[in-house]
């Protein structure tokens, strides 16, 4: 009997080991099983995604439709917008004087006017300016000489001088009484008034007579 039992407790131990060999392994096994896969980190999600819109942005930014530099296409479109001309002359940029310039002996009088760029930049003049003279009998403008006019580019501190010329007054008689010169820049719609320094009067006319003339850019010498 004590044989038996003794055989009976080595078996009940055998498979107690048995059991707990066989739940080692099942644990062992359960936890090899690898987890599962984790999301990407957020830095690299945004890594990934800065790279992508910076070569679409490179790729849309950096070329023309036609494949041409962006970059070079608007910089030659920036420096043409003036079709590289420089600026018009502006009236308030302009010192305007006149003085009279006629020589003796001269059958016509003669008034040269000045005008002296103070804008601090070099400016163009082109073509003929406008001039009218104030008179007793109304205002009387004067005609073109009809001279080839240049483009003048006048620079800072420079001065263009064109010429008025008319008839003067022998007849004995007041005449017609001149009492000032308005004078426009080419291109321009503001004028400056200025005294006349030419003789006092024009003779009466019946318009066949000479006219009151005035000159292109450059037409008269330096005034004084």
């Amino acid at each position: 009997m004590r044989v038996r039992k003794l055989t009976l407790a080595a078996m009940a131990l055998a498979a107690g080991l048995s059991l707990t060999a066989c739940q080692n392994d099942d644990g062992t096994d359960q936890s090899a099983t690898p987890p599962a896969a984790s999301a990407p980190s957020s830095s690299d999600g945004g890594s990934g995604s800065a790279g992508s819109d910076q070569e679409g942005g490179t790729g849309s930014g950096g070329k023309t439709p036609n494949g041409s530099d962006a970059t070079g296409g608007s910089g030659g479109s920036g420096g043409s917008g003036e079709d590289g001309k420089t600026a018009k002359c502006r009236t308030d940029e302009l010192e305007i004087t006149a003085i009279d310039a006629t020589v003796g002996g001269d059958d016509r009088g003669t008034v040269a006017v000045d005008l002296k760029n103070g804008g601090g930049r070099d400016c163009t003049l082109e073509g003929y300016a406008g001039v009218d003279l104030k008179t007793n009998a109304g205002t009387l403008s004067a005609e073109r000489t009809g001279q080839q006019a240049p483009t003048i580019v006048l620079a800072d501190g420079d001065t263009v001088t064109f010429g008025i010329t008319y008839p003067v007054n022998d007849t004995g008689g007041s005449g017609v009484r001149i009492t000032g010169l308005v004078v426009t820049p080419p291109n321009e719609t503001k004028s400056v008034t200025l005294d006349w320094p030419g003789a006092a009067s024009l003779p009466v006319t019946d318009g066949s007579g000479t006219p009151v003339q005035v000159g292109p850019m450059g037409s008269a010498g330096q005034g004084g």
